[in-house]
């Protein structure tokens, strides 16, 4: 029996095409996170460029003890981590991304325990805090920031085989650093620091969403979640800060 040789052929330019058209049909979270690991480490070499990575070259006050070195060791590994995540997946080496993951745990842990108790030495023992702010106040600031990163990275660990909650959680892990990189850049008056400092993290948030949205068609609950929670955290903690409750709690705390 003789067969058409259309018919033979047929399928085989469908199983060719089909997959094509698929990959163009599918949304990319590329260019957003491109941008995302070009930023962020953009952000904090500008934001402690002279407070910290270049001090020795300016008239400033100098790097108070080693906790916070370690502290700026240990946050700077962080950001080269999450930059270096992104480039994994970009360059499709997912098994590697994936062990890095692993390793991400211990070090998102050692970013907690480094940084609160880098915010009780600074804020409790030595006193510090911006001009005009109470430091047993201001404790709070970092404090909420470790929670979220907390919140944040332990959602991403969570939902780690559903790609896109997951690599839009650890961009607001991205994100929730960088109110205290931003509120060392000097664009701002200082009676506006902390709408500034917490300001531009929340529209880049926003405008993160939105394109996230746009470009998926949907909203994607657990990333406008996460936004909400970032957002509200600003005027939160600093409702909280002022607060005679808070107060005496960071009095009892301190030394």
């Amino acid at each position: 029996m003789a067969v058409d040789a259309n018919v033979l052929r047929r399928p085989n330019s469908d199983v060719v095409r089909r997959p094509a058209a698929d990959a163009r049909r599918r949304p990319s979270d590329r260019g957003l996170f491109l941008w995302a690991a070009i930023l962020f480490p953009l952000f904090v070499l500008v934001g402690y460029f002279k407070s910290y990575y270049f001090s020795a070259f300016f008239d400033v006050r100098p790097i108070a003890n080693s906790l916070v070195h370690a502290h700026g060791v240990v946050m700077s590994v962080w950001v080269l981590y999450f930059s270096a995540q992104v480039a994994l997946v970009r360059s499709k080496n997912v098994r590697l991304h994936r062990r890095m993951g692993m390793a991400g745990v211990g070090l998102a842990a050692l970013v907690v325990v480094v940084g609160l108790a880098t915010a009780y030495d600074a804020h409790l023992v030595r006193g510090a805090a911006p001009a005009g702010l109470n430091p047993h106040g201001f404790l709070l600031i970092p404090l909420f920031d470790m929670l979220l990163f907390v919140l944040f990275f332990g959602a991403a660990v969570y939902y780690r085989r559903r790609p896109a909650e997951h690599k839009s959680l650890m961009l607001l892990t991205a994100i929730n650093f960088l109110p205290a990189a931003v509120g060392r850049i000097p664009l701002a008056p200082a009676e506006y620091m902390i709408l500034w400092a917490f300001g531009v993290p929340a529209v880049l948030a926003l405008a993160c969403l939105g394109w996230h949205t746009a470009k998926h068609g949907r909203l994607n609950r657990v990333f406008a979640a996460g936004v909400l929670l970032l957002i509200a955290s600003g005027p939160l903690r600093i409702i909280i800060a002022g607060s005679q409750t808070w107060l005496e709690l960071a009095a009892r705390l301190a030394p």
